[in-house]
């Protein structure tokens, strides 16, 4: 008998391994981390020596999910922001002025707050979007909250103004990279750093070469903004003559170690780039929707997955980080745009969310999947809640059904940081107090007004 530290047993399991097998009646073993066993529950039993048992029955398992694109510090801003502003209006105006607002503090507690928020509804793994200016004080404070993610500071390098001198610029950007890679390296740790970049027009292609060096290099991954206006390629037809992943190719930066977010206003062309080079794609279909992007007007994300492009899924701002409505969208908007129930069924919605969003991050066969040798991150969703009853189909039904909200416990490398649907590493009633009076202080500071249609009295 081998002794384990969790036995997980009585669970339907949606393995999302190699052979994408549910489970009627499974069991996971997690020891020192690692899943080491997976399988019907009789079997596993039989094989290991749990020091603790978790029955799940009425339960359904997964790995946990992987957010490719998440703003940690929007939080809060959460709703404050006015909904009908162009995008540059937006972008300048209000997200960078409020962002750059914050305290080291404010943005600590707005970290701890997406992560709560994660945890909560299943997403054990994620990838910030490249935009901390506070980074050291955020690090810190994710450091304890159990979570996996990978983190950067905001990155741009172009000069714009005038008299900007652009070799310091970008010096200054590579020398901010050195220093957060070697205060919190990629060696094993929950909370590492990369050289993300803001992306758009903002960094330089001398900034684009050496982050991708730095990384290939080091075995660490790229992410950057791109294109979810039309404002980029326009930008960069005029400024280069090219479109954007044609500038980037050229620069040659694509590949396995890149990931473009949102990546709207693509085309064909760049779509045979995409998939020639390995690059992925993250797409966030809620800031999307919310921001007029267009995606499915003008996206080409169908003909991104015909090409075998690996399409990731993230929250993006700071308006949810429950990941699993996402899907839904995704499953769900092309169907419509183009008339084709067959686009992006619910099972290959459910893989974004889980071992695609692991590919991207170069995390394949150590996240997103229930499998021997795989990192122990385990969700237990409530399938005794009404939108989980009746139950046929698993991965229609967490889908097309469910929500965050069914998650019960969570486990990242076999430590439980969620039971019966509270946090363990967070003090929730604090953190919430916290963050309610940060935002009013930020918010408070910056001098843009609340917009309400409705009057507050």
């Amino acid at each position: 008998m081998q002794p384990v530290d969790t036995l997980v047993t009585g669970a339907m399991l949606v393995t999302m391994d190699a052979q994408r097998r549910v489970i009627r009646d499974g069991a996971v073993a997690m020891a020192e981390g690692r899943i080491v066993a997976v399988g019907p529950s009789a079997e596993v039993a039989a094989k290991v020596a749990p020091r603790a048992v978790i029955d799940a029955h009425g339960f359904v398992a997964t790995p946990g999910f992987v957010n490719a694109h998440v703003h940690l510090t929007e939080t809060l801003l959460r709703n404050f922001l006015p909904e009908a502003l162009p995008f540059d209006e937006g972008l300048n105006q209000w997200v960078i002025p409020l962002y750059q607002g914050h305290t080291p503090e404010e943005q600590a507690i707005a970290a701890r707050l997406a992560v709560l928020a994660m945890l909560k509804t299943g997403t054990t793994t994620f990838l910030e979007a490249g935009t901390l200016i506070a980074f050291d004080a955020v690090a810190q404070a994710l450091e304890g909250t159990g979570i996996r993610g990978r983190i950067g500071r905001w990155c741009m390098d172009r000069a714009f103004a005038p008299g900007d001198d652009q070799a310091t610029l970008t010096r200054a950007a590579l020398d901010a990279f050195e220093t957060d890679l070697a205060a919190w390296p990629d060696d094993g740790r929950l909370i590492a750093a990369w050289p993300l970049l803001v992306g758009h027009m903002t960094n330089t292609g001398e900034l684009w070469q050496a982050a991708t060096a730095i990384a290939r290099e080091r075995g660490l991954r790229i992410a950057a903004h791109m294109a979810p206006a039309v404002g980029d390629p326009e930008w960069y037809l005029a400024n280069t003559g090219k479109r954007p992943v044609q500038w980037l190719a050229d620069l040659g930066v694509l590949g396995d170690h890149l990931s473009l977010v949102h990546m709207v206003h693509v085309d064909a062309s760049e779509v045979a780039l995409l998939a020639q080079s390995g690059t992925h794609v993250v797409h966030c279909p809620e800031a999307s929707l919310k921001g007029g992007y267009q995606a499915t007007t003008r996206g080409l994300f169908p003909e991104m997955a015909a090409a075998a492009v690996n399409i990731a899924l993230g929250t993006d701002g700071g308006d949810r980080h429950d990941l699993m409505p996402s899907a839904r969208l995704m499953a769900g908007l092309w169907k419509d745009a183009r008339g084709d129930t067959a686009l992006f069924p619910a099972e290959s919605a459910l893989e974004m969310l889980t071992v695609n969003g692991a590919r991207a991050m170069g995390l394949q066969g150590q996240v997103g999947t229930l499998s021997v040798g795989a990192r122990a991150d385990l969700v237990l969703h409530d399938a005794r809640r009404p939108e989980w009853v009746p139950l046929h189909n698993p991965a229609q039904q967490l889908v097309w059904s469910a929500d965050g909200r069914g998650v019960h416990s969570v486990w990242v490398d076999g430590r439980r940081v969620v039971e019966a649907g509270r946090c363990t590493t967070i003090d929730e009633d604090l953190l919430l107090a916290q963050a309610q009076d940060a935002a009013q202080a930020v918010v408070s500071r910056s001098g843009l007004p609340l917009r309400m249609a409705w009057p507050l009295i």
